[in-house]
């Protein structure tokens, strides 16, 4: 578990270095809470079974301290870590759409897995596989897709961040 964090962290530093000067600091700071929310609860889910796991080993099992931690850890799993990773997908999928840095299709195709997992994650848990998947996608997208230039970037910039008159 502590290697898929620390390659997540890895995936927030490279989409912000992406998106670089054009970043919406609203959906930046969304973008950021709840990527870190996201492995805030997936390291205490882990923590929690792991625990549990261990006290399976014990001799003297409690049951009732078992059920709380199963369902402490499931609640975290797939209710509050997914909420977050929808957070997560819908700020992402918006600042790639307004500035460009991700192709249209990716950015709507992100819209419909962050509604799939803030309506469906907690019940189907098979759900829960669509946000690693969108990371994969956005990380490939990433790779292979060609990223407009310095000059390009600064164009938007220019275009999105227009002082209004008053």
């Amino acid at each position: 578990m502590p290697f898929a964090g620390i390659a997540f962290l890895w995936f927030i530093g490279v989409v912000r270095e992406q998106l670089g000067a054009v970043e919406d600091r609203l959906f930046s700071t969304v973008f950021m809470g709840s990527g870190l929310l996201f492995l805030a609860m997936l390291f205490t889910g882990a923590a929690i079974s792991a625990s549990l796991i261990a006290m399976l080993a014990g001799a003297n099992v409690n049951a009732d301290v078992f059920a709380y931690g199963r369902d402490t850890a499931q609640g975290l799993f797939s209710v509050y870590a997914m909420r977050m990773a929808a957070v997560f997908t819908l700020s992402v999928s918006t600042v790639g759409l307004r500035t460009s840095a991700l192709p249209r299709w990716v950015s709507f195709l992100g819209y419909l897995m962050a509604l799939v997992l803030l309506v469906a994650a907690a019940e189907q848990q098979w759900t829960q596989l669509v946000f690693p998947s969108w990371v994969l996608l956005v990380s490939l997208v990433i790779l292979f897709v060609r990223q407009p230039r310095p000059a390009q970037l600064r164009s938007i910039v220019v275009q999105t961040h227009r002082p209004s008159i008053r």
